[in-house]
């Protein structure tokens, strides 16, 4: 059986995935959004470094950190994409290790990785 602690941790993993999904649909222009998973993720100077190295990448419009999940979700501004070698090289610049990648909205045709 699940503790109240872990299921309150799961759920603030989903809604704030389900308003990044929200806020990317939303837009004039389909955003591409992804999930990154990190290695090593444990506090709020962490989740700081990470989101400045992912936020210095060309295209990327916001970054959230779920440090209790492990993840970052980043959503691109415009038609721009993310490729998963891009996302490897910041999270090895601030320090942690790329376990997933995944893209959670759909890519917009046509979009140049950056």
């Amino acid at each position: 059986m699940m503790d109240v602690k872990t299921a309150g941790r799961r759920f603030a993993a989903a809604a704030s995935l389900v308003v990044s999904l929200l806020l990317a649909a939303s837009g004039a222009h389909a955003q591409a959004t992804y999930r990154i998973h990190v290695d090593g993720l444990a506090c709020p100077f962490c989740a700081y470094g990470i989101e400045k190295k992912l936020s210095a990448v060309e295209g990327v419009a916001r970054v959230e950190t779920d440090i209790a999940s492990g993840t970052v979700a980043v959503t691109m501004s415009g038609e721009a994409t993310l490729d998963e070698a891009t996302a490897r090289r910041a999270v090895k610049e601030a320090g942690f290790s790329l376990r997933g990648f995944e893209a959670l909205a759909p890519v917009p045709s046509g979009g140049v990785a950056k």
